[in-house]
């Protein structure tokens, strides 16, 4: 039996809570959260390695309607993260419709009946709406390196920590250098008997400025909430200050620069090790780790960091290009997500039966703020194409597009559009825009190659301006970039076409 909701919400991490929340408040009480793990929490649920934290500010890196008086730390602890996911949910009244557990396998508009159709690995559903919260860095991304399969020891990637392996006095190895490894590889360096790491771009690091809060400023944040606002509002402006250096004048970075240099100097001496782990790329192109422990822990007598290229993997060992074998017991990937090219993307199919997935491989992705899609109507996506950040809080994004996507749907019910979706010249003139002022940013002219780019060589991940801007664009809803279909009050199943969006 197929069962009928307003609105289904793919994804229980801070995107989908957010969404189910703000749902709630606004008097959309039928949706229904669909979640294929077993929690809320998404990323912060499914990364459990050693060592796992946020490296963003905990009290920006937080929902601003739900402050958490207890952070223990400035940049806190994955566990801490999670509980407070957790809580939030209890306490937002919303759990009653979230389905753990389930699995969206496929979504499918339906032209005549104004609906989505959705399988899922517990039943089938249609929606009026459907709002993915699945997030860009949920899929693994497993390295194409031949015969890694074939090894013969315990392998798992960083997302899907394997904690009932014992790394105690194990040969281990860790391919990547990103922002997982550089938490991961202090914390196996001290259980492991040797650690190789194997680094293809030496990132840039600079130190973690990290703290605990003292009992006296606990005590005041559960007591003056308006310090805790502070507190956020004045890490928020800090962190906007970064802006103009990714985006205007790479110059600009040159204190970030000097700050990753003298972390390389302070713990590591030995000149060759010192050039290797030197980036040769401008700062901010890939993104900027923070660290005070990753230097210190490749500098140790059982640690090495390989810089050859992988060649292969036998049942035993890693083979380099240059024919050397290295003989672990364990092998951890640390190598990113599938953010270019999300997997569910290809599960959900628009106008004509094409999947999201072919549309974005055919032009690369795009989306109208970040968040619908010509060809997709009543579909929502948060964290979206160029919604991404390097430098603050994923949070204040979902936020904002929350916002947006809780006033389309207001405008829906109120205005009794059945179905709607963004023109294909609104779309296109946002994405041409976006695209025009990541042009000379440190991403596109920085000298690297990263996971923010596309097959196509386009940054489709990050937003290249300030996040008050992309907060100012969604704070409503902008009918007039849509193509609506009634009914409506003043037609009868009318399609109203937009005019030109004002600049």
């Amino acid at each position: 039996m197929t069962q009928h909701v307003d609105h289904l919400v793919v994804g229980a991490g801070f995107a989908g809570l957010a969404a189910a929340i703000k749902l709630d408040e606004g008097g959309e009480h039928d949706f229904l959260v669909i979640e294929k793990g077993g929690d809320v929490g998404g990323t912060w649920r499914d990364n459990t390695y050693p060592g796992a934290a946020c490296d963003v500010p905990s009290q920006l890196y937080s929902y601003s309607f739900a402050p958490n008086p207890d952070w223990s730390m400035s940049f806190s602890p994955q566990p801490e993260i999670q509980a407070y996911i957790q809580r939030v949910a209890r306490e937002s009244g919303t759990l009653d419709r979230f389905r753990f557990g389930v699995e969206l396998l496929e979504a499918t508009w339906r032209e005549a009946e104004q609906h989505w159709a959705v399988r899922t690995s517990d039943g089938d559903y249609t929606a009026t709406t459907l709002v993915s919260g699945a997030g860009g860095l949920s899929e693994p991304q497993l390295p194409d390196i031949e015969g890694i399969e074939e090894f013969a020891g315990a392998t798992f990637h960083s997302a899907r920590w394997d904690s009932g392996v014992d790394l105690t006095g194990k040969r281990v190895a860790v391919i990547g250098t990103g922002a997982s490894a550089i938490q991961i590889v202090p914390e196996l360096a001290k259980v492991a008997g040797h650690l190789d790491v194997y680094q293809r771009t030496a990132p840039w690091v600079i130190p973690r400025n990290d703290r605990t809060y003292t009992a006296v400023e606990r005590f005041a944040f559960h007591h003056l909430p308006g310090l805790q606002r502070l507190y956020r509002t004045a890490i928020y402006w800090g962190r906007e200050c970064y802006v103009p250096a990714f985006t205007k004048e790479p110059r600009l970075a040159a204190p970030a620069k000097a700050l990753a240099l003298a972390n390389i100097r302070r713990a590591i001496s030995d000149p060759e090790l010192r050039a290797k782990v030197t980036p040769d790329y401008r700062i901010g192109c890939k993104r900027i780790l923070i660290s005070n422990a990753y230097y210190p822990a490749l500098a140790a007598d059982h640690v090495e960091l390989v810089t050859d290229r992988i060649a292969r993997v036998t049942p035993t060992g890693v083979v380099t290009a240059d024919g050397t074998e290295r003989e672990i017991d364990v092998l951890v990937v640390a190598t990113g997500f599938h953010t270019t090219d999300q997997p569910i993307a290809h599960r959900i199919h628009g106008r004509g039966g094409r999947s999201l997935g072919e549309t974005w491989a055919r032009q690369g992705m795009s989306a109208y703020k970040g968040t619908t899609v010509h060809g997709f109507p009543n579909y929502f996506q948060i964290v979206g194409p160029n919604v991404g950040l390097g430098h603050s809080s994923m949070v204040f994004m979902i936020e904002s597009q929350v916002a947006y996507v809780t006033d389309a749907i207001a405008t829906m019910r109120r205005d009794r559009y059945a179905a709607l979706e963004p023109s294909a010249a609104a779309q296109q003139r946002w994405t041409d825009d976006v695209q025009e002022r990541m042009e000379g940013t440190v991403w596109s002219a920085g000298g690297c190659a990263s996971w923010y780019l596309d097959e196509h060589g386009n940054n489709t991940t990050l937003w290249p301006r300030a996040t008050f801007t992309f907060r100012r664009q969604t704070a409503a809803f902008d009918v007039a970039a849509y193509d609506v279909q009634g009914p409506r009050a003043d037609t009868d199943g009318a399609t109203t076409t937009p005019e030109e969006i004002p600049a």
